[in-house]
């Protein structure tokens, strides 16, 4: 009979510690999860891209937001559907010697398929120049006249029409006076350095003829009419 309630309180020990181990295993577990399951980063801002409206060949934008490493954004732009706003012309740089000249633009905030230069000479028709790609933003204008007066302008075109120029030889073009934000400016081309060194020449070698003929005609007229001279002896004295 002693054995029986020994055994009773060793079974009723066992029943009492299987349920606290089962309440502690889900728990345990469920720590251990939550300390193997990664924590979320938290998303990368979007930053500007790496885009310049005045760099020459520019990669255009879209395909900086697909290479990049990280998001970017494009600056807003015009509806594709309408033709582009006027280009916006930097610095012309001019080559006296060579008869050329540098010109500089900044893309519009549209789209743009293409772009070209006009050149004006006095009140004639505009010289078109080939068309240039949208990642273009430097021409070179070549065969310009020494001391001649031009006016450039750029154009920007899509395939909904193209950017505005004022009209030729119109009131548009005789105003242009080298706006800070217009597509068109003034182009003065100063006279070369080797035509200013003969011009100078040819002054100089002028003058000079003119001064020898002066010398011949002087002498050539004492020789023919005589010169006066001076009688330096005295006069003899009365009574010796």
């Amino acid at each position: 009979m002693l054995g029986s309630p020994c055994l009773l309180w060793l079974l009723a020990v066992t029943f009492s510690l299987v349920p606290r181990t089962q309440s502690l295993a889900p728990q345990d577990l469920k720590e251990e999860d939550k300390d193997e399951t990664p924590r979320p980063r938290p998303p990368l801002r979007a930053v500007p891209c790496d885009y310049d409206h005045c760099r020459h060949l520019q990669v255009p934008c879209k395909e900086l937001q697909r290479a990049g490493p990280r998001a970017c954004l494009c600056p807003g732009l015009s509806s594709p559907t309408q033709p582009p706003d006027p280009p916006r012309l930097g610095e012309v740089h001019v080559v006296a010697e060579d008869g050329s000249a540098v010109v500089h633009w900044c893309a519009p905030f549209s789209p743009v398929h293409q772009y070209w230069l006009l050149l004006w000479e006095g009140n004639g028709a505009p010289q078109k120049g080939p068309p240039l790609n949208s990642t273009v933003r430097r021409a070179e204008l070549k065969g310009l006249k020494s001391g001649g007066a031009y006016v450039v302008c750029v154009v920007a075109a899509n395939g909904a029409g193209e950017s505005s120029v004022p009209q030729a030889g119109g009131e548009g073009l005789e105003e242009v006076g080298g706006p800070p934000f217009g597509p068109c400016r003034r182009l003065a081309v100063p006279p070369r350095p080797l035509t200013l060194v003969h011009v100078a020449i040819g002054v100089g070698t002028v003058l000079a003829l003119l001064s020898c003929s002066a010398l011949v005609w002087h002498f050539c007229l004492r020789e023919r009419w005589g010169c006066p001279r001076r009688r330096v002896a005295s006069r003899p004295t009365a009574g010796l």
